[in-house]
């Protein structure tokens, strides 16, 4: 009987988790690499220490969102990491005013082309979190994405 509750649990075990299998990335460059071999765009979380827990509760931790998350390289920089070295702060303070986000937390979506060693950010469009439930975020975030 044992035996045959484990079985059973590990083959329900897959069901009951909520989006384990979304990898942020939290190094720019490491995702500009990815995002330059597979041709997808990025997806930048800027966020913080102590802000709101709505998007990644209510957006981020769907399974819906899991399954849209593969179009695009999720990139989540934390502007309050401590364990962050002083450039990597730095940079993700450079990032966060070059696309020019006011308020955290928000997301940006960016193409990235890399010629000659140079990484250039074309910025699609921002988003925060709307309120409206996660299937009204994807298709805003589709309409950035695919503007027609």
């Amino acid at each position: 009987m044992p035996k045959k509750l484990l079985i059973l649990l590990l083959f329900l075990s897959p069901f009951c988790m909520n989006s384990q299998n979304i990898i942020w990335k939290t190094d720019i460059n490491d995702a500009v690499a990815v995002s330059a071999e597979k041709r997808k765009p990025l997806l930048i979380f800027f966020t913080a220490q102590g802000v709101s827990p709505q998007l990644q509760n209510e957006i981020f931790a769907t399974r819906d969102f899991e399954e849209w998350s593969r179009n695009v390289i999720l990139v989540k920089l934390d502007l309050s990491d401590s364990s962050a070295s002083d450039a990597v702060k730095e940079q993700n303070l450079m990032l966060k005013n070059a696309f020019g986000i006011e308020d955290i937390p928000q997301v940006c979506f960016s193409e990235v082309t890399v010629r000659k060693g140079k990484t250039n950010f074309n910025k699609l469009g921002i988003i925060g979190y709307t309120g409206s439930g996660v299937k009204s975020w994807i298709s805003e975030s589709n309409s950035i994405l695919n503007p027609e």
